[in-house]
């Protein structure tokens, strides 16, 4: 009986390490989801009916999302395409959300309480126009509210029931570029106002049932117009002449158009600078920004222009706002130091204030951008007012009462680059109480197991048992741990923030705007490109802070000056700036470091010369010392060229700058421009480690893959194809690929698909790529692989040459050897469209490799490379079998549960970063896109660790069970003994 007992509790232990499954109470463990929206462009409020107080906006991610104005929340959102950009938002009839989008061509009702698209309007045109969308709420036809639209030319007429279009009137052979939609109050007439020739005043009056022109006007500004029309009343605008100084009125009652030009410095004393007509919709009057002061210019009835008043530093201006009968009032946003000042006038009462408030931010959230106002009403039945704010980092501030009610940080809707960071060593030395509470709340933790274990946990003690569990994960500390799960995810996003985010977790460990990549005097236009590793100390410099450094341009232009920033990691303190003179065209991170771990980068400009940094003389003595390995290439699209460069020993003595260098073409590759158009190219990581150049076949034969770093995988297609998918004919269309070694440019391999067209997403790991394309024969997408070896060592397979050491498995590998490869190559098909396509990457690259696919539903799938072998077949033999090798089918294998982010999206996915964890089997996921999400994988489990649920418990008590049966089975072993020797 008892070896009964101990069976039953071995097979019973035995049993819980195979147990393989994400339970809902494992959610959160491993991975983190985070949901924005972008930079606010547009917002609309509404709270006048019960209910939740809700704010409407749209982003420049082309995003529409309805957030909560208690807590900021998103109740509801929809991520519209990368070509669907959202031109205008409005709410009609107080239950749907308006949005016109892609240059005026579609126009969509949502509902406003849950989101569902309602109906969709696709408008037609024939001229590409700007996009304006007019929502009035008393003009009907046929007791439904209507809605105005003009985009590409037409002006439609459309049912905001349904979004039938009742009628449009062509404007395109007009040649004139409407600004403006209005419908006067009580009238059965629109307005549609414009210019022409940057001198021509257009007006047209149409009949809003019959959508008739009732009249045209016109009339020439002999100065000519400059910047666009601000309509201040329904029968009145401003606009700047050509030159900037003067303003000039323009009234067009009932069609009869009258200018009354006034020059600024009439109106305003003591400009300096240009004048710039802001484009908020004010009642009655217009904003004119000179140098750093707004002035604000008043319409009088009669048309005349009158200064009202001059403030200094206003950041941002509201529209008007209609608050109570016959009044309406507009905010406007001023700086000092950390405290910004909200300030709420009306036009009827300048000098009083509706509203007059300060409140004190983050000075790493840059300048005001945007600003919405919105009223409600107080208990006492007082109007109150709220503000929505757009920051230059891109958050979102709601601001209510001289407070911040919420924020948001939409800036990291948009990441640019990424890179990780380690987090610091956990110093030594415990308490002794520390040891007691955590020996306390371990016993406590692992008892509540045991009762969830034997289902006797009550929903309360299940809920605490999830609580410990996040606790005793430990992944939010701020320090390293062995397994190296925890780090630091630094971000730099479109805005020029950087952010580090905690990968246990997903919070915010510290923020930075940095000053170099804000808009000044110096640079007009900055941009951020990428993020680099600086200085990573190693056990032996633990004192010093790792730093990254960050690389930006001051413009579009690839001649743009270049801008360097150096910032703690831990800290997020900027250590340096180097504005310097040269452009940036490409980074090159050098594999070596000074005697501070500061690595050396090799920044090339747009001329060809390249830059060394760290400008120290250590690092100019270690850079002399390997100039004659400092290769890198360029690829032109545009010209349709590959070019290999080195760098030349001799420095530019004539310039005096010990740290400039000359460089030299190498090699090109010239692709002709009527047959071949370059697509997409792809490298391997720098840092990819690969376990083991051998590799072992089912035949025990050995294949020596051909792993080197200077390959490069180059996609081409016919001109033909370069268009949307089905814009070729299979016959005319055709896709190359090739595996080009950068160092000599040779062509290493070269192949074609007829009747393929692009995009082309590709990876490149160790030695093989697998590339994505769509099959136009077949009407699918395929994914193709293709295989790289060494044949030049084929000859190490004798065993007697490895006994008596006649091999080269020691022998330098050097590109300028001409080498002999071979290739093998299969392809599939996929059944999904791909945004993005990545690798696993682990410590010492032992563990099976996985693909990681960011699919146009934006989730991301994990799939083995086992299915990308080019030796899979029909029929594989035993030995295959027993290698591992798949049985060949026409299509790739998708499994639901091989999708990374569950049933989770990662909404806009634009790019996946795997990293390695010190555990070998272990590696860490972060997609971003509009959300972020991180994760880990294990592609072949956790074979070199227990998984954090492992019930120690449990274990605890199987070896008190086994010892004790052990115990009371010798003791029955010796007393039958006993009872046989007395027989």
């Amino acid at each position: 009986m008892a070896i009964r007992a101990f069976l039953l509790l071995l097979i019973l232990f035995s049993s819980s390490y195979y147990a393989v499954a994400l339970y809902e109470d494992q959610v959160g463990l491993m991975d983190w989801h985070q949901q924005y929206i972008g930079k606010v462009k547009n917002a609309v409020f509404q709270t006048q009916k019960a209910g939740r107080k809700r704010v409407v906006v749209s982003t420049e991610e082309n995003v529409i999302a309805s957030l909560d104005l208690r807590h900021g929340e998103i109740f509801w959102r929809h991520v519209l395409g990368d070509n669907d950009t959202i031109d205008a938002i409005d709410i009609s009839m107080g239950k749907y959300v308006i949005t016109l989008s892609s240059g005026g061509s579609i126009l969509r009702a949502w509902n406003l309480p849950d989101g569902q698209m309602v109906w969709e309007s696709f408008l037609r045109g024939l001229k590409p126009s700007r996009s304006l969308l007019l929502t009035p709420t008393n003009l009907k036809a046929d007791k439904d509210n209507v809605i105005l639209v003009y985009g590409n030319g037409y002006l439609h007429y459309l049912s905001s029931i349904d979004g039938d279009i009742l009628w449009k009137m062509d404007l395109s052979h007009k040649g004139v570029d409407i600004q403006h939609l209005i419908h006067p109050e009580g009238s059965e007439t629109i307005y549609a106002i414009g210019v022409s020739d940057l001198s021509q005043f257009e007006a047209y009056i149409i009949n809003a049932r019959s959508g008739e022109l009732l009249k045209h006007s016109s009339m020439s500004f002999p100065g000519g117009f400059s910047g666009d029309i601000s309509l201040v009343a329904s029968d009145k605008a401003v606009v700047l002449d050509s030159s900037g100084s003067i303003l000039v009125s323009i009234s067009f009652i009932e069609g009869e158009i009258k200018f009354q030009p006034v020059n600024i410095a009439n109106l305003v004393q003591h400009i300096s600078g240009s004048a710039v007509l802001l484009p908020s919709k004010l009642a009655g009057m217009v904003a004119v920004k000179i140098g750093k002061s707004l002035s604000f210019i008043k319409v009088t009835n009669e048309g005349r222009l009158e200064a009202v008043d001059t403030i200094p530093h206003v950041e941002a201006v509201s529209d008007s706002l209609p608050f109570s009968e016959g009044q309406s009032g507009f905010g406007l946003i001023q700086h000092d130091g950390t405290k910004i000042h909200l300030t709420l006038k009306t036009g009827n009462d300048w000098k009083s204030h509706l509203l007059k408030e300060s409140f004190k931010i983050d000075q790493h959230r840059g300048l005001v951008h945007k600003v919405f106002i919105n009223n409600y009403i107080r208990t006492d039945r007082t109007y109150g007012f709220r503000a929505l704010i757009v920051m230059e980092d891109h958050s979102l501030l709601l601001m209510q009462q001289s407070e911040i009610v919420w924020n948001r940080e939409d800036g990291l809707a948009s990441i640019i680059d990424v890179t990780t960071s380690e987090l610091p060593v956990e110093k030594d030395g415990v308490s002794v109480a520390k040891v007691e509470h955590s020996l306390f709340e371990w016993l406590k933790g692992h008892l509540l197991k045991l009762k969830g274990t034997l289902m006797l946990a009550t929903p309360d003690d299940i809920a605490v048992i999830q609580r410990l569990r996040l606790q005793s994960a430990e992944k939010s500390k701020m320090t390293r741990d062995h397994n190296g799960f925890r780090k630091l995810l630094i971000v730099l996003t479109r805005a020029g923030k950087l952010f580090a985010i905690h990968t246990g977790d997903g919070r915010i460990v510290w923020s930075l705007l940095l000053n170099a990549f804000r808009k000044s005097v110096t640079c007009e236009n900055p941009r951020g490109l990428k993020i680099h590793q600086w200085q990573v100390p190693h056990h032996h410099a633990l004192d010093d802070n790792p730093s990254v450094l960050v690389v930006g341009t001051c413009g579009l232009n690839s001649d743009a000056s270049g801008i360097l920033s150096f910032v703690d990691a831990y800290k997020g303190v900027e250590l340096n700036y180097i504005a310097p003179h040269h452009s940036i065209s490409q980074v090159i991170p050098l594999p070596f470091t000074d005697s501070i771990e500061q690595r050396l980068h090799l920044l090339i400009d747009a001329e060809g010369y390249g830059h060394l940094y760290p400008k120290n003389p250590e690092a100019i003595s270690i850079f002399q010392e390997e100039l004659g390995n400092i290769y890198w290439y360029s690829v032109e699209v545009n010209s349709n060229v590959l070019r290999g460069h080195v760098v030349k020993k001799n420095c530019v003595p004539e310039i005096g700058d010990d740290y400039r260098f000359e460089s030299s073409d190498l090699w090109s590759v010239v692709f002709p421009s009527d047959s071949e158009k370059i697509i997409a190219t792809s490298t391997r990581k720098l840092s990819e480690v690969v376990h083991t150049q051998a590799k072992v076949t089912s035949d025990q034969d050995v294949s020596y893959k051909y792993i080197s770093k200077n390959l490069l995988f180059v996609a081409t297609v016919t001109p033909k194809s370069t268009g949307e998918i089905g814009s070729v004919i299979p016959e005319d269309s055709w896709l190359f690929v090739y595996l080009v070694d950068t160092i000599t440019g040779r062509v290493l391999h070269r192949m074609s698909h007829h009747g393929s067209q692009g995009p082309v997403h590709a990876v490149f790991s160790e030695n093989w790529v697998v590339y994505h394309y769509f099959n136009l024969r077949a009407h699918r997408y395929e994914m193709s692989v293709i295989e790289i070896y060494d044949q030049s060592r084929a000859d190490n397979k004798d065993v007697l040459k490895l006994v008596l050491g006649k091999h080269n498995l020691t022998a330098a590998l050097s590109s300028y050897s001409r080498p002999e490869v071979i290739t093998k190559s299969q392809s599939y098909f996929f059944p999904h469209s791909v945004k993005t396509m990545a690798v696993t990457a682990t410590a010492k690259g032992i563990t099976s490799r996985q693909l990681l696919i960011g699919t146009i539903g934006d989730q991301v799938l994990a799939l083995d490379k086992r299915y990308l072998d080019p030796r899979r077949t029909v029929n594989p033999t035993q030995a295959e079998k027993e290698e591992g090798i798949i049985p060949l089918t026409d299509t790739l294998p998708i499994m639901p549960q091989a999708y990374v982010t569950h049933a989770l999206k990662v909404e806009g996915l634009r790019n996946i970063i795997t990293v390695p964890a010190k555990l070998e089997s272990t590696t860490l996921v972060f997609a971003h896109g509009v959300d972020l999400f991180f994760t880990r994988l294990a592609p072949s489990r956790t074979y070199d660790s227990l998984t954090e649920d492992f019930s120690y418990a449990l274990l605890l008590i199987t070896i008190v069970a086994l010892v004790i049966a052990i115990f009371v089975t010798w003791i029955w072993s010796e007393r039958k003994e006993l009872e046989e020797k007395w027989r």
